[in-house]
């Protein structure tokens, strides 16, 4: 059996003879499967109603139930299980209703092991082309702007490669930490491809934009029954990534139930599909990343302590764009070439001004704004070089500074917070608030906790409050 296919496959096995149960429970393990072993039709149906099969063998003559009537029922109970029927009374017609109902192939016993060999592995081939389509299928759905590669020749973006080229080929969890928008999604793709699993499926999931209620099914599967709605069985990401890379995007926003079903995989590499009794294998390699404190989390029992040991093997943080501006110009050239060729024309120019402009900012929603304000600056240069008129910097919210002692300053906030300068032009309520948040997160240099006491909202409030400020 060629064991290029992670996991091998768990398989079903239903037979009276019991020297050949013991031969099968014997054997096919050594070649990296998982079986379970029934004597007759029935035992093998409550196997079915436990767990899930990628395939099942099963000999047309049994006592009470038949292959084809087990065949019949495994269609209804499992329809992605693969199902190969066996018989010491071949005949044609035989197997023309086995093929007719469904089954992946047929075989004459005694078989020829080389001849099992060849169907098994034609059923890894199967599932794992179907788990790539399936992971393709969630790519293209997750896809998000942005630059597809990691661009940058800052000391901060040397050190990020160095660590990406240190761990890749591993299979080490990763813990990737970062402000929104600062490429952490890039930073998980590339380690990736550069790892020994690049030929594999690479499955993200932002876990915050997943409904509460449909987390657990998405990640793990479900059967079908397990809840209302779930009207045929469904593959959880876990298992689309099999012998690939699953990347967790905002790892933070999992609730504690999943909590404890992630470290339960990540240290016995097993899953179980919502509704099912039975756990199986995977062999996926889990990234993770998050612009959330999980140190902060843990202290104050939002996340579990023992996870965040098991996630944090090894630690990259993505840089703000603040602090790495030299790499602005080529970020801002590769990002116009991108969006540039999408227009028929030659590729617009960057004019010094513009450039000056882009060094000025301090890009808050990082590469993820400065992306955005170059796709805009390309539609309305309408092919002629940009300018800083064509930058929308002016009407972006900025970092503020310290305390200002400048005419029009106020000499303290209303709640008696630090000194503050009021933004010019003609700012809103919601202006003011998160000027004012930005003020007091930078007072107590970024320590959440303490800005939250400050301003007498609880810590999920301001959480809520940062990620508007950076996605506006």
């Amino acid at each position: 059996m060629d064991k290029s296919h992670p996991g091998g496959l768990r398989i079903l096995f239903a037979d009276d003879e019991a020297h050949l149960r013991d031969l099968m429970e014997r054997e096919l393990p050594r070649l990296g499967h998982e079986v379970t072993a029934c004597p007759d039709g029935q035992s093998a149906i409550r196997a079915l109603e436990r767990g899930r099969f990628d395939a099942a063998l099963l000999d047309i003559q049994m006592p009470g139930l038949s292959g084809i009537e087990v065949l019949e029922k495994l269609r209804q109970l499992s329809p992605e299980t693969q199902v190969i029927l066996m018989t010491g009374h071949a005949t044609v017609d035989t197997a023309v209703q086995a093929l007719r109902l469904g089954a992946f192939d047929y075989l004459t016993k005694p078989c020829k092991w080389a001849e099992l060999e060849v169907v098994l592995n034609r059923i890894a081939e199967r599932r794992d082309m179907a788990n790539k389509a399936a992971a393709l299928e969630t790519r293209l759905k997750a896809a998000e702007g942005g630059s597809p590669t990691l661009v940058g020749e800052s000391a901060a973006m040397r050190e990020v490669r160095r660590l990406i080229d240190t761990v890749a080929p591993t299979d080490a969890t990763v813990l990737i930490l970062g402000e929104t928008g600062t490429g952490k999604d890039l930073i998980a793709r590339t380690l990736h491809e550069r790892s020994l699993r690049a030929d594999q499926s690479f499955v993200p999931v932002n876990c915050g934009a997943l409904p509460e209620n449909l987390i657990e099914s998405e990640l793990f599967g479900h059967r079908k029954g397990a809840f209302t709605g779930a009207e045929t069985n469904r593959k959880g990401l876990f298992e689309v990534a099999n012998g690939g890379t699953l990347f967790l995007d905002e790892v933070g926003e999992l609730t504690k139930g999943l909590q404890v079903k992630l470290l339960r995989f990540l240290e016995s590499g097993e899953i179980r599909r919502v509704g099912e009794n039975e756990p199986f294998r995977a062999d996926v390699r889990v990234l993770c990343a998050t612009n959330r404190d999980l140190r902060e989390m843990v202290a104050e029992d939002q996340f579990r302590e023992d996870l965040y040991f098991r996630i944090n093997t090894f630690e990259i943080h993505s840089p703000p764009l603040r602090d790495r501006k030299e790499d602005i110009p080529l970020l801002a050239a590769h990002m116009l070439q991108r969006y540039a060729g999408r227009r028929p024309g030659p590729m617009p120019e960057l004019t010094n001004e513009a450039i000056d402009a882009l060094l000025a900012h301090d890009w808050p929603g990082n590469v993820r704004e400065l992306a955005n304000a170059i796709e805009r600056a390309t539609i309305l240069a309408g092919g002629g070089p940009i300018r800083a008129e064509h930058l929308p910097t002016q009407g972006m919210v900025r970092r503020p500074a310290a305390a200002s002692s400048s005419p029009g300053a106020s000499s303290s906030s209303p709640m008696g917070g630090p000194h503050f300068s009021i933004p010019e032009g003609n700012p809103t309520l919601r202006d003011l608030e998160m000027h004012y948040i930005q003020v007091v997160l930078e007072k107590h240099n970024g320590n959440k906790p303490a800005a939250s006491k400050e301003l007498g909202i609880s810590l999920k409030t301001l959480y809520n409050k940062i990620n508007q400020l950076q996605q506006s």
